[in-house]
């Protein structure tokens, strides 16, 4: 004989299930039906004030109420990953601007044009720092201009008829500067001390000097990645 009470165990189309079981399924169904009535209790209340003919609040009102609820619920967690990047920005701005000490609107040009860019910000950041030590109006012997120290025929490469006062807007340097150093990571296929050496010294010198068999080094690249000098073959590209 069957036990139909929750007690030793339960018949279920044609299976024995044990009191545990019996029990979860009794827990599901509880669950199933509080949830409709939640919803249900959530259409109802949204009835206007007039009277309504029997039948209107049916399974299809359900159906878009659950709908309206999925909606708000994607918009909720849309906002919070949203809030997670701005804090993870502001912690990444605050450690930036604390590191180099330069001010917040600067830290967060050059945070953000690297984004931009796709190189990475720590590689930005020094790369500036070496460069010009955080000086917008920095000009190098060799007419290197700007944060980024971009000469101008290398900016017109990429903006034709560029002006040596345009290359100072420092938005503008920063960005051509790192879109630079992004193209020479492609070209010397992320290998992160020759695109930076070609940065300092021109790919025309290093493609010379590596052709003719000498090293191109000339203590740049290790002045920039300080203690990541040295560990190899490294990218400083955004993985996307």
């Amino acid at each position: 004989m069957t036990d139909t009470t929750f007690g030793t165990s339960l018949s279920f189309r044609g299976r024995r299930l044990t009191a545990t079981q019996g029990l979860m399924l009794r827990g599901l169904g509880i669950f199933v039906a509080a949830l409709l009535l939640i919803t249900s209790v959530g259409v109802l209340s949204a009835r206007p004030e007039r009277d309504v003919p029997p039948g209107a609040y049916t399974g299809t009102a359900m159906v878009r109420e659950l709908s309206s609820l999925r909606t708000s619920l994607d918009r909720s967690s849309g906002e919070m990953e949203l809030m997670q990047l701005e804090l993870q920005r502001a912690r990444a701005l605050l450690g930036y601007s604390t590191r180099y000490q330069i001010p917040a609107d600067l830290t967060g040009m050059i945070y953000d044009t690297a984004l931009r860019e796709g190189l990475e910000p720590d590689l930005a950041f020094r790369l500036v720092k070496v460069e010009s030590g955080f000086h917008v109006r920095a000009r190098s012997s060799a007419s290197a201009i700007g944060l980024a120290q971009v000469q101008l025929r290398t900016a017109r490469f990429y903006q034709p008829g560029i002006t040596l006062e345009q290359l100072y807007d420092p938005e503008t340097n920063l960005a051509t500067g790192f879109r630079y150093l992004r193209d020479l990571l492609g070209t010397y296929q992320d290998d992160l001390r020759l695109a930076l050496l070609a940065y300092n010294r021109g790919p025309a010198k290093v493609n010379q000097l590596l052709g003719l068999g000498h090293e191109p080094g000339n203590g740049y690249a290790k002045t920039v990645m300080g203690l990541r000098a040295g560990r190899g073959r490294a990218s400083g590209t955004l993985r996307r």
